[in-house]
């Protein structure tokens, strides 16, 4: 026990993983060229190891640790450190409120990075909606429609669609096999037919990938059809840059739900961005789009809207501007876009219980400095005193 607690707070450990650190970072930059910033992120700075496979291979070797390992074994680090090596004192007092901002640091980052949400609400002028959406995760859902009031939905990660595997649920009579997945997909038009096909991985800050699937729906009885599925088909304004571009290529039916029967259940397929619904509804009043006199360039963004809550029974208007957010039930929403037109709100939704860590570990790193620094400060001065006595 005591030589494990001698490894995990030997001081050649942080230095080890600060020098992986700083590889990690360097390869991760330039990373960013090729599979861009959010990709990077999550391949790199979000796992436990980078893995490498040989060509054709389908089995991962661990060659490099990731972002997460690295912190955790410093975190460790820090506290075995203090553990064995470090014995409280008024002296030190400076040096231990600084570490416990810098574990606090740690902590927080680590809840940031799983806990907190970024997602966007989009919506026109005279609408409403009780979801947001993440702008870079999709999901293939299967809708039950077949109830008039209320549809029953089964909402597919889109991790499980790139392993191209057989997909089940418990509350689904048939099966989705999927024959093929596009991370991007780039739309085209062949015989009156509409076509996905693969596309390179966007690595723009403001491009997003955009999926597509090909699914086959088994019964026990045999294949209900092959549908092609893309977030191309779902979201309004993707939808309307493959008429503007393709027109008449594209026969209205293409944009029409993929549906089938199975059990006398009526289910239509669709790939959208992920949803995240909410207990109140956001009614866009007016949008407002103000510019400078005799210029394009934008002065303000605004968007007047209406917060609905049922179960508090809160109806209120709020209006959300540039660097004056809404902030509501642990939800921050600020004025993100807007539609071509002026016509419509894109408003930026923010979740993340842990916002008030790095606050509180600056405080605490800077009260430790100060203790540091004056404590020190008073030790001379008190030495310089007893010399001129």
């Amino acid at each position: 026990m005591r030589l494990i607690l001698l490894f995990f707070s030997s001081l050649r450990l942080t230095v080890g993983c600060l020098i992986l650190s700083l590889g990690l970072v360097f390869i991760g930059t330039l990373a960013q060229v090729k599979i861009g910033l959010y990709l990077a992120q999550e391949i790199y700075f979000q796992s436990l190891f980078l893995y490498w496979s040989p060509t054709g291979g389908d089995f991962k070797i661990p060659v490099y640790p990731g972002g997460y390992l690295l912190g955790a074994v410093l975190l460790v680090n820090l506290i075995t450190a203090h553990a064995v090596r470090f014995k409280f004192s008024r002296k030190k007092l400076g040096i231990f409120v600084i570490h416990a901002g810098l574990i606090l640091l740690f902590v927080g980052q680590f809840a940031t990075e799983t806990l907190s949400t970024e997602s966007f609400m989009a919506i026109g002028e005279g609408g409403s909606k009780n979801y947001s959406e993440n702008a870079r995760k999709s999901e293939l859902v299967v809708i039950d429609i077949t109830e008039p009031t209320h549809d029953n939905v089964v909402a597919i990660p889109e991790s499980l669609l790139g392993r191209r595997s057989e997909v089940t649920h418990s509350v689904l009579p048939f099966t989705l096999k999927i024959q093929s997945y596009n991370i991007n997909s780039q739309p085209s038009a062949d015989d009156g037919k509409l076509n996905f096909s693969t596309t390179p991985l966007a690595t723009k800050m403001n491009d997003r990938n955009i999926p597509s699937t090909r699914v086959e729906v088994m019964t026990k009885s045999g294949s209900k059809g092959v549908f092609d599925i893309s977030n191309w088909l779902t979201e309004e304004n993707l939808a309307a840059d493959i008429r503007r571009v393709l027109g008449e290529k594209v026969p209205a039916s293409a944009f029409l739900p993929a549906s089938f029967q199975v059990d006398g259940h009526t289910y239509q397929l669709a790939m959208r961005p992920v949803r995240y619904y909410k207990p109140y509804t956001v009614e866009l009043i007016a949008f407002a789009h103000d510019r400078y006199a005799g210029t394009d360039t934008a002065k303000n963004f605004s968007s007047q809207v209406r917060l609905i809550h049922p179960q508090t029974g809160e109806d209120r208007e709020v209006k959300i501007f540039m660097n004056n957010p809404l902030r509501y039930q642990g939800e921050t929403y600020y004025q993100g876009g807007f539609f071509p037109g002026d016509d419509g709100t894109i408003l930026q939704v923010v979740r993340n219980p842990s916002w008030l860590t790095p606050y509180l570990s600056c405080i605490l790193v800077s009260a430790g400095l100060l203790i540091q620094f004056l404590s020190h400060l008073i030790a001379f001065l008190k030495k310089q005193r007893t010399a001129t006595a």
